[in-house]
């Protein structure tokens, strides 16, 4: 996280919020964050998965699983991670080498989130940020969050297809985080293509809330994701890891109540938003996405009720606000209707 001018860029940090609002009730409550507040119930790893090194068989059976859940050809078109922040540059290493210099470009579908133009600068990529998808298609890499953070925008899957074919014809790949699709659509992910120049993220603490867990997926093409999978090593999922995403991706049942359940959660947050003033322009069920002149105002006026919702500091009217857990709803609702705010 970094903060600039007392805004918070990422979403997630409490001591921050803690030094804005120093006179706010205690618990905090985060809604900052697009993580699910209603974490999958796993079973308690057996103890050997705290004393003993992961075996191999186990982390074929979590890809093979992932495979069959995101929809990618094989499991050897995947390599696993300790959370998909990682997987961007190594898939960059993995694809056009140790180094992006020599004038290649890279585009990104934005506003976004800013990591994935971080990471690409870090590269030696000469990065352009843009609002149209045709510009992604001069470039050497293109990275497109699908479903967006933070205003849930969704490009169509055939004209990622189309942008996936496009840059590989020229050596090029496109990167399609869909570390929101899972609360969506599983259908429209593009992890069925990645032998067409596509690589795709997929994050598992996001829809499972288990954040802490870290472990994520990168879905490519077999040779791709067998660089990526020696450059991780044999033990970089932890054994407690593999147990709970083992776990959590094969229960088809919660997953799909899941989607029920934070679809009526996100109806719900709208209506309570609306009823203070303001609609709610876009966003996942995981989180809803703000655009209102007085965006600021309610940062400040939920800060000091000790409730932390996410604001952009290149984007003052808006803001993001994700689910609160199940006790949390009625000291929200108390927060927009009480006398110094409006209901």
């Amino acid at each position: 996280m970094t903060v600039s001018g007392g805004a918070i860029e990422h979403g997630g940090n409490l001591r921050r919020a803690e030094q804005l609002f120093p006179q706010a009730p205690a618990p905090w409550i985060d809604l900052s964050t697009g993580i699910n507040p209603h974490a999958y119930p796993f079973s308690p790893p057996a103890a050997t998965a705290f004393s003993r090194l992961p075996e191999p068989a186990d982390l074929a059976r979590l890809k093979a699983c992932a495979a069959d859940l995101y929809g990618a050809p094989s499991p050897a078109h995947l390599a696993a991670a300790p959370g998909t922040q990682i997987l961007l540059p190594l898939l960059i290493e993995a694809v056009f080498g140790r180094t992006a210099a020599g004038g290649k470009r890279a585009a990104i579908l934005s506003p976004t989130y800013a990591e994935h133009a971080h990471m690409a600068r870090l590269a030696g990529f000469a990065v352009h940020e843009t609002a149209d998808l045709s510009a992604l298609q001069a470039a050497d890499l293109a990275i497109v969050v699908n479903p967006n953070n933070p205003d849930g925008r969704i490009v169509a899957r055939d004209d990622l297809l189309a942008l996936g074919r496009h840059l590989a014809a020229k050596g090029g790949l496109l990167v399609v985080d869909e570390a929101f699709l899972d609360v969506i659509d599983p259908q429209a992910s593009v992890a069925g293509a990645v032998d067409e120049g596509i690589a795709v993220l997929r994050s598992f603490g996001k829809f499972y809330g288990l954040a802490g867990v870290r472990l994520g997926f990168a879905v490519a093409a077999p040779p791709v994701a067998e660089r990526l999978c020696a450059h991780l090593g044999p033990w970089a999922i932890p054994g407690p890891t593999l147990s709970i995403g083992l776990e959590a991706l094969s229960d088809r049942v919660w997953q799909a109540g899941m989607r029920v359940q934070l679809s009526q959660e996100a109806a719900r947050l709208d209506a309570l938003l609306a009823g203070a003033g303001f609609a709610v322009c876009g966003g996942t069920p995981l989180f809803r996405y703000l655009r209102h002149p007085r965006a600021g105002a309610l940062f400040e006026h939920l800060g000091q009720a000790g409730i932390l919702v996410r604001r952009f500091a290149e984007r003052p009217d808006c803001l993001r606000v994700g689910l609160p857990r199940t006790q949390e709803w009625k000291r929200l609702e108390t927060a927009l209707c009480s006398e110094n705010w409006h209901c």
